[in-house]
């Protein structure tokens, strides 16, 4: 017997994994992550409420310890982790999560910057807002269904008998299994006119429902940037998404943030700020404050260098790379009436929880009709015996058994022989039986009334139309976020931020700086023990600077990501990944239309675009194709109708600068016959500028009437260098 038992509780493998899974799915699905239409409540935020409301902490009570909440919740209804559970009561508390706190909390409940710092259970204290009276004032009037507790002991309710549509009103999100949910808050007085709207016409489409519904409304007053078509687009289909701006102003030529995005923290955004202000991408901003305090809770101070800066461009830049401006998922996705979830578009959804509110309230109406009947009868037999009081007076002090004689003698009910019995002698006057007499009548034109009511559906949903009214009163205040159309926000490109003039200045042993503006001499500044100048290149800080290797590849690093002048600078290899045994060679700056005069020491070279030369690779890109046992010369760029001068130790040729070919790689044309000699150095002038001859021991300058003389055609050796010029080490051209 034991043997077959234990075999019938085998089963595969494959057969128990899933049914594991498929019932947690639906465990985390139902009981942990999506909220019922009802009440729009997850469970342990339904327990937290009805736990509360047992602990009599209502809206008018004295505050109790948060501890206390979340000790009866857990004990009582919620066998989970109590961190969870203060989790879930601090987020129904905190105003700048929830549009409509369900819960008043004193003490410390965390802040906007960080909603996680709140104090731990012991030090807060909590009861209920006065806005939960909205989810629990008809819950012991026959309104819902009771289930048991974890262990059977006690009931709670299935869902919280809502006067307004609350899922819609202060929003859910939760990951389950396989699905999620993303419900934005909205305001419930334009929530109830949409109710009331589908009452009186319930073929009434998302775009009429709409004219009421302007969109989500969030807790912290950021605007709704999103276009109309779509928030209607995802009002019909229950998915899309929406997007929160930053409301500011200028004050004394400042900027100031007076509001910013759900879930946004002011000093994340600061910081994001600083960064980008750090990293030389916001040259326009000059300096950052937080001026929060307790009269104005956002208030962020951008101060912008000068009067000159676009203050629109600006902002627009930020709300696209900060917080603030965010984008926020809407997934319509709750548990419905019949206990499945599923994505409802907001017709469909207020349809719905309409359903389940006219059902409520007949429930609460049948309720009261059969409290009423119920005290009616026990009148009617109160009443009956005071026409005959000296009898029934006999009858209790003479019999046995009175209970049954009353019944017998004057045709009565159990529970009323109870009434009658149960009666105070004082309650016997004359005044007394006036005052059950105006009871009954009171008590039947109320049963007449809800009578009438239960006994048509068009009055029940005028009734429940004129409750929704009120409660929207009651409950329901002005729209925080306001619904603006704003353009997309774009950031500022590169070039369009205020560039400063700098200068890249390289070092012979790949080391580099950058430092501002034009009269920076390169060659005067110092350098590390064995390291000397190479080249400078001047261009704008939001230009590229463009390295070139002895190997024949170009690098590009914009030129406000280099560190400053102040010291000797960074290795180029700790940004970019050069091959082994290479050697950076030079830098340039200048426009992506200006031209490069790339030459190896054998001769060979070519002009080429400095956007040709631009990559995002840190191995560079491959520019020119080297002879074996060749070397690119240190790059120059190229003077537009001018002239390229070539020279080896010994021999100088003068070129015209359109006689060499523009090419965006390869290994160009022969530019110099060295016969055996390695080219030394390259230069590029204008027609008015003259040549130096740079020795080892002294200059010497050629005038531009002395250059000609060096003139040739392209592929030739040249003429010899002037005595004075022998043992040349370098070209350049005066200014």
């Amino acid at each position: 017997m034991a043997q077959t038992e234990l075999l019938s509780e085998h089963m595969p493998v494959v057969a128990f994994t899933e049914k594991a899974y498929l019932d947690y799915s639906m465990y985390v699905i139902l009981d942990r992550a999506l909220p019922h239409i009802g009440d729009g409540l997850k469970p342990v935020q339904r327990r937290i409420i009805y736990a509360m409301s047992e602990l009599a902490l209502a809206a008018g009570a004295k505050f109790k310890k948060s501890a206390r909440t979340v000790g009866d919740c857990l004990g009582k209804f919620h066998p989970h982790g109590d961190t969870a559970c203060y989790e879930a009561m601090v987020l129904m508390a905190q105003p700048f999560s929830y549009r409509y706190p369900l819960v008043d909390g004193q003490g410390n409940w965390g802040s906007p910057d960080d909603p996680k710092s709140f104090a731990a259970m012991r030090y807060t204290e909590a009861r209920l807002s006065r806005f939960a009276e909205m989810l629990l004032a008809e819950l012991g009037q026959g309104t819902v269904d009771w289930v048991p507790n974890f262990d059977g002991t006690l009931e709670e309710p299935r869902v919280l008998p809502a006067r307004l549509p609350h899922v819609l009103l202060n929003g859910a999100a939760g990951i389950a299994v396989g699905m999620a949910t993303d419900i934005p808050p909205h305001n419930a007085r334009e929530i109830a006119a949409a109710c009331v709207r589908l009452l009186e016409d319930p073929k009434a489409s998302v775009e009429a429902l709409c004219e009421h519904v302007l969109g989500p409304d969030y807790p912290t007053g950021a605007e709704i940037v999103t276009p109309r078509e779509d928030i209607v687009a995802f009002y019909r289909s229950g998915s899309g998404s929406v997007r929160a701006r930053a409301v500011w102003e200028q004050e004394d030529g400042a900027i100031v943030v007076t509001a910013l995005p759900y879930q946004a923290s002011g000093s994340r955004i600061l910081e994001q700020i600083a960064e980008q202000m750090r990293n030389k991408k916001l040259p326009m901003v000059e300096d950052l404050r937080d001026e929060s305090d307790h009269e104005n809770p956002t208030r962020l101070v951008i101060v912008p260098r000068s009067n000159r800066v676009d203050v629109e461009a600006l902002m627009g830049h930020l709300f696209a790379t900060t917080d603030l401006e965010k984008s926020y998922r809407v997934n319509l996705n709750l548990i419905g009436s019949d206990g499945r979830p599923r994505v409802y578009g907001l017709r469909e959804l207020l349809s719905e929880w309409l359903a389940f509110r006219v059902d409520t309230v007949r429930k609460r109406l049948v309720f009261r009709l059969d409290k009423i009947n119920e005290r009616l009868h026990i009148l009617e037999g109160l009443l009956t015996i005071f026409d005959h009081l000296d009898e029934v007076i006999r009858l209790i002090r003479t019999e046995d058994e009175p209970r049954e004689a009353l019944m017998t003698r004057f045709s009565l009910s159990e529970r009323q022989a109870d009434a009658v019995l149960e009666i105070r002698l004082r309650q016997l006057a004359r005044l007394e039986e006036i005052k059950l007499k105006e009871e009954r009548d009171r008590l039947s034109q109320e049963r007449a009334g809800l009578e009438r009511l239960l006994g048509s559906q068009a009055r029940l949903r005028r009734f429940v139309k004129d409750e929704i009214v009120r409660d929207a009163k009651d409950y329901g205040d002005e729209r925080r976020s306001p619904l603006r159309e704003r353009p997309v926000a774009r950031p500022i490109a590169l070039g369009d931020l205020a560039a400063e003039p700098v200068t890249v200045v390289l070092s012979a042993n790949g080391w580099v700086r950058q430092a501002r503006g034009h009269e920076i001499d390169g060659a005067a500044l110092s350098y590390r023990t064995g390291d000397s100048f190479r080249q400078a290149a001047r261009g704008r800080s939001t230009q590229p600077a463009i390295f070139l290797d002895s190997a024949g590849r170009s690098y590009a690093v914009l030129a406000h990501k280099l560190p400053s002048a102040r010291g000797f600078g960074e290795p180029l290899s700790k940004t970019l990944e050069p091959g082994a045994g290479v050697t950076f060679q030079g830098v340039l700056m200048g426009e992506d239309s200006d031209e490069a005069l790339l030459v190896a020491d054998s001769g060979q070279g070519f002009k080429v675009p400095l956007a040709d030369l631009q990559t995002r690779a840190k191995a560079g890109k491959a520019v020119v194709r080297l002879e074996a046992g060749a070397s690119l010369l240190r790059p120059v760029l190229v003077a537009r109708g001018g002239w390229v001068a070539c020279a080896t130790a010994s021999h100088l040729l003068v070129l015209a600068e359109a006689d060499l070919p523009v090419m965006p790689k390869g290994r160009g044309v022969r530019l110099l016959d060295a016969h055996g000699e390695k080219v030394i150095a390259v230069a590029s002038g204008t027609a008015a500028q003259s040549l130096v001859l740079i020795g080892a021991r002294r200059s010497l300058t050629l005038t531009p009437a002395d250059r000609r003389r060096f003139q040739g055609a392209r592929a030739t050796r040249g003429k010899a260098l002037p005595e004075a010029a022998r043992g040349l080490i370098d070209l350049s051209c005066t200014p």
